[in-house]
């Protein structure tokens, strides 16, 4: 009896090896499909917006061939931290946005102006659809960071693509609720261009208000080279 018990016993203790070999690969194997899983449900998620878009998804232009026409967009940092924000777009030789693009506070918006040169038509008809697009890109920053065009290269895995809006020509002789609210968007981000230009010379230029539109990215983009080249010569010493 004490044979066969021992035998037995052995048996078993063969057996639980056995088993506990076969379960580690599929304990494993679990592991990195729920990781799998896991990884596609995150990018099967809708990504989240710092800003919100007004228009949401187009650009409206006045169809006017030969002429340097203009579109508006109001920009609102929805987000809980400061975030910049940039235009690029398929066509950069007959467009350029004002301003390029920026840093916004939570809750601060802009209304932004972008141009565009219509050319004239080959068969002298209103094209129907148009390839011309436009991309806003947003980035969350810390602090008062200035913005620079380049940030968006350095930084591109935290940068979101909020929207691509679609270029869409309205004819400037037939009223339309697009053309009428792209007039006072307009006149809106224009009366807050003048009055900035009548605003005191002691006055802080890095406020924003609701609906300014400031173009200074050029002389942000100044101040920071001649800091970086300042930093380069202490080094240098």
């Amino acid at each position: 009896m004490a044979i066969g018990e021992e035998r037995r016993e052995s048996q078993s203790e063969s057996e639980g090896k056995v088993w506990n070999l076969l379960k580690l690969p599929f304990r494993h194997s679990t592991v990195s499909t729920s990781n799998s899983v896991s990884s596609l449900a995150r990018s099967l998620l809708p990504t989240r917006r710092r800003l919100k878009l007004d228009p949401s998804s187009k650009l409206y232009f006045p169809y006017e061939p030969g002429k340097q026409v203009k579109s508006a967009i109001r920009i609102k940092n929805t987000s809980k931290s400061n975030v910049a924000f940039k235009f690029q777009t398929n066509a950069p030789k007959s467009c350029f946005m004002r301003p390029p693009g920026g840093v916004l506070t939570p809750g601060e918006s802009i209304i932004a102006i972008v141009f565009k040169f219509v050319e004239h038509p080959l068969n002298n008809e209103k094209p129907e659809k148009t390839g011309f697009k436009f991309k806003i890109m947003s980035m969350k920053v810390k602090g008062s960071i200035e913005y620079v065009p380049e940030m968006f290269g350095e930084l591109k895995d935290q940068v979101t693509v909020e929207q691509i809006l679609q270029v869409v020509f309205l004819d400037p002789e037939r009223n339309s609720p697009a053309l009428e609210k792209l007039r006072l968007q307009l006149a809106e981000a224009n009366a807050a261009v003048e009055a900035r230009k009548r605003a005191p010379e002691d006055e802080d230029p890095e406020i924003l208000r609701e609906g300014l539109v400031i173009d200074e990215w050029k002389e942000r983009r100044e101040r920071y080279l001649a800091k970086q080249q300042g930093e380069m010569v202490m080094d240098s010493i």
